[in-house]
Order: C-alpha cells, then structure tokens, then sequence
C-alpha cells in the first residue's frame, strides 16, 4: 500500500495536487507530422522507386540525345555509365545534403529548413521533368542530384523535428509518420510507373513532374504550423513563442510543466548553443549513444533491403515470373511494405523501440537464409520461385516492422537538445555513404557469389540483432535526460552530477514541493 500511495504521490501535481492530463493527440500535432511527412519522407521514398519503371525509356532518350549531339549512336558502355550515374548519384546527393543539416536548422531551425528544403524539389521537378524536352541527359543527372540534396536534408530535420513536437507518450507513433511516408512513397511511385499510368516512353517524364505536387502541399500547410516549441525555447530564447507551440501541439493552455522541464534541461546542460560534430565525438558520457546510432544507421542501409529494392525486377525475373507481371508483382511489395510500417507506428508505444529493432533485424537474417536458399534451388522445382517471391515479402515486412523507421526515432531520442544536430548529421552521413556502397558494390558481389550475395546480409542483419540485445537500453515513455541517464554506465561515467543537477534547476523553478513530490511533464 505504502509504495502504491508513493506512485500515485509522484504523478501528482504539486501545486494544484491534480493528476496530470492525459495526453491526446491533437489536430496541430497530427497535421504537422503528416504535411511534414508529405513534402520529405514521402518524395524520399517516391525517388527509390520512380527510375525503376521508365529505365528503358530513358536509355533510349540518351541514346536518342547522344545520336542528335554527335552523329553516331551511343555505345553500351557508356549509356551503362550514365544510367548508373544518374541512379546513383542521388545518394551522394543525398551525403551532400545531410552534411549541411547542422548549419541549416542553426540559421532556419527546424520547420523553416523543411520550408527552405521545397525549392530543391521544385528545381529537380523542373529539371527531370523537361530534360528529355531540352534535349539534355544532363538535366537529368543535376536534378537527381538535387532531389538527393532535398532528401538528404530531409531526412535528418524531419525527424527531428517530430521528436521534439512530440510528447514522450505518443513520440514513437508520431516520429513512424517518417516511416509510413517513405514507405507510401515508394508504393506510389510504384503504382504512377504502371504502363496504364505514366509508365510509357510518351508519359516518363510526368513521373518526374510530380515530385513538385508533395512539395507544393507542404509550402501551403506548414507555414502555418508551429516551430519546435524546444528550439524556440533552448535556441532561440523566445519563451513566448515557445509557450504557444506547446499549447497547439498539446491542445491546452496550461503547459507550464512542459516550460519548466526543457528550462531546467537547458540549464542542466550549461549550453544554449548548438555542439559541433567534433564536441560530440569527444564527449565520453554519449560515446556510446553515437557508436549505437551509427551501427543502427549503418545497418539501416547494409541489411539488405536497398538491394532487394534495386535489383526486385531482376530477382522476380530470374525467379521464373514473366516480364509482363513484374510491375504489378513489384507493386505488391510496396504495399506490404506500406501495411507493415503502419502496423509498426500503431504497436510503437506498446512493444517499444528495442523489441521492434532486434526483432526485425532477427527475422531479416532468417529470411534472408532462406532467399538463398529458394534461388539455389529454383532451377530444380517449379514451384520454388513462389517461395523465393513470399520471402521477399516476409523481408521487406520485417524490415518495415522496427528496422526501416526505428532508427531516425531513436537518433532523436538518445540525445538532448544541443547534441542532437550533430548527431542527425554524422547518421546522415553513415546513412548514404551505406546506400551509395550498397548500389554501388551489389551487383558486383552478386556477380561473384551469385545466389549466395545475401549471405552478407545475413550476417549484417544478425550483428546488428546481437549489438542491440546487449547495448540498446528501452526508451519508450522516458524523457530526453533519463534516456541519456540510462547510457551513464556503459559509457563508464556517473550520473549522481547530473542528476542533482536538474534537482538543483528543478529546485529553482519551483517544481519540486517537498521529498516525495514530482511534477510531470509530457516531454
């Protein structure tokens, strides 16, 4: 009885002794996560897939341009080298992109870099969209470039910021909006490339043409959203407006605890400005909060799913499925994988970040082993590529069920409010520098090992499961300063200094009345 009166004690209020409100999901937060979504996660996902179905149709157009520029038609290596160009250099678009993060939000903060982040898009929309018009390949490789550049940045600011408008009860679900969105994106571009819509060689370049409509979207709504209530506060010093952001996205007036907590987190960190990629490397007590999202983000990338993404025509193609099918096969992965990312963000808060991540990683690693398995032996079996198509399904769900959104919500979550730029930026940075290796060296590895290439993925996969049993500590419902809390051990330093330390801030503020009392905060 005695501890249960203590726990109801620490969940009341000490100034008005009422409990604290339920949290409720309100239409401001809502909006911003979706039209946040719309305009990045969502044209992120839309250009992984959008080059698969009008491959062809360009390589005719640069044979076309190269026979017009230079009287002779364009040999097969070389149209080979500007396809794979063009495909790939969205990833380093991509790198150039998440490198500038850290200076944007500083100048923009988070919403306006999002804002700014549009005029990438409509510039690659004008540029891939009329460059078979202009007569110009080159179009084309500058505005995959900068459609890279968009993602990039998005990437890293969009979850971010749904982290910190977020209240630590629903910041899971709100920060799988990212997710969801990339994963509708890809479903999308899938169902556009269909040759009834726009996958025909008269029709290609209205693919391209739609990556302005998403952006379009969000320059109408987000303007009119709040900025992060966080970066207002601990950045900006503007406390009023703060104050307002706070009570849109938590649909009440009083938001005094919420205040109160990020002041004394700010002082507790003794900085109010943004650390250097170079102060976060240094820094012992979040050594391995960054070795932690580096391995996630690099497994993110290296555990296989970018291939099965790349190369999914080919595999169905060698799986025995005839030619005609393939885009609607292919389209049917999208929607799995749009399905498993929901179902993802709904069961987020319930199960939490660790389960989902070991879990996925796990059934990755055993679905892979048997893909191998299944391609070693399609010859021999006619049934046998039915298997090889559902564990590429079974993948790709496993993949959307914690690894595919997971990450960017725990980059958010494992650092507080000055090291967290930082730390999107060097996870940006592992991030494609992952793709660009996978798109790049996969065909070579499957050249060399054939059915055998995914075994490296197995093995990726199960190191990363492993990694995250033994270091990975739970963050669901914690706050910023009790997530970095739970690393002191491991990173071989205590955290008695700083806790008093808040307790000294919280003292100061006025929100602690006596031993057993605490306020609660929905941050």
């Amino acid at each position: 009885m005695e501890e249960k009166t203590k726990e109801e004690e620490k969940k009341t209020d000490s100034r008005d002794g009422k409990a604290p409100p339920k949290q409720r999901l309100t239409v401001c937060l809502l909006s911003a996560a979706f039209f946040g979504s719309i305009g990045s996660s969502f044209l992120y996902g839309y250009n992984l897939s959008v080059v698969n179905a009008p491959a062809s149709y360009i390589k005719v157009f640069y044979n076309k341009t190269w026979l017009y520029r230079y009287n002779e038609p364009i040999g097969d290596e070389t149209v080979t080298l500007l396809w794979s160009i063009t495909v790939s250099i969205f990833a380093i678009g991509g790198l150039v992109g998440a490198l500038t993060v850290s200076f944007l939000i500083k100048a923009l903060g988070r919403k306006g870099t999002l804002l700014a982040n549009n005029a990438l898009a409509l510039i690659a929309a004008l540029l891939l969209a009329l460059g078979e018009t202009a007569g110009s390949f080159e179009m084309l490789i500058i505005g995959r470039f900068i459609i890279g550049m968009d993602s990039g940045v998005s990437l890293s600011v969009l979850p971010m910021y749904l982290g910190e408008i977020s209240p630590r009860q629903v910041r899971g679900s709100i920060g799988q909006f990212h997710s969801i969105f990339i994963c509708l994106g890809v479903f999308i571009g899938q169902v556009l490339g269909l040759p009834e819509i726009f996958g025909q060689e008269s029709r290609w370049n209205f693919l391209f043409a739609f990556l302005a409509f998403p952006a379009l979207l969000q320059l109408c709504v987000l303007p009119f959203l709040p900025e992060s209530p966080r970066f207002l506060l601990m950045e900006r010093r503007d406390e009023v407006g703060a104050k307002k952001a706070f009570q849109a996205f938590l649909g009440r007036n009083d938001v005094s605890r919420e205040l109160d907590e990020v002041h004394a987190e700010s002082r507790a960190q003794n900085t109010q400005r943004t650390a250097s990629v170079l102060e976060l490397v240094q820094k012992r007590s979040l050594r391995w909060q960054m070795i932690t999202v580096v391995v996630v983000m690099s497994c993110y990338q290296l555990c296989g799913l970018n291939a099965i993404w790349y190369y999914t025509s080919g595999i169905l193609k060698d799986a025995g499925f005839e030619d005609q099918l393939i885009p609607y096969i292919t389209l049917s992965t999208g929607g799995v994988e749009t399905l498993a990312a929901i179902i993802s963000g709904l069961v987020i808060e319930k199960v939490g970040r660790r389960p989902l991540l070991i879990f996925g990683f796990s059934a990755m690693a055993v679905f892979f082993s048997l893909l191998t398995v299944f391609l070693h032996f399609q010859e021999r079996f006619s049934w046998m590529p039915y298997l090889s198509f559902t564990s590429i399904l079974l993948l790709i769900a496993s993949f959307c069920s914690g690894p595919g959104g997971v990450p960017f919500v725990l980059t958010g979550e494992l650092f507080e409010q000055s090291y967290r730029p930082p730390a999107f930026m060097i996870a940006g940075t592992v991030n494609w520098l992952s793709n660009f290796a996978v798109g790049l060296l996969f065909p070579f590895i499957q050249a060399a090992l054939q059915t055998f290439a995914f075994l490296l993925f197995v093995v990726v996969c199960a190191a990363g499961a492993v990694y995250l049993l033994v270091v990975l500590p739970e963050t669901k419902n914690k706050t910023f300063v009790e997530i970095s809390q739970s690393f002191s051990k491991i990173n071989g330093v205590s955290d008695q200094s700083h806790e008093q330390e808040m307790e000294d801030v919280l003292d100061a503020n006025g929100l602690k009345a006596g031993g057993d009392v605490e306020r609660e905060s929905s941050f």
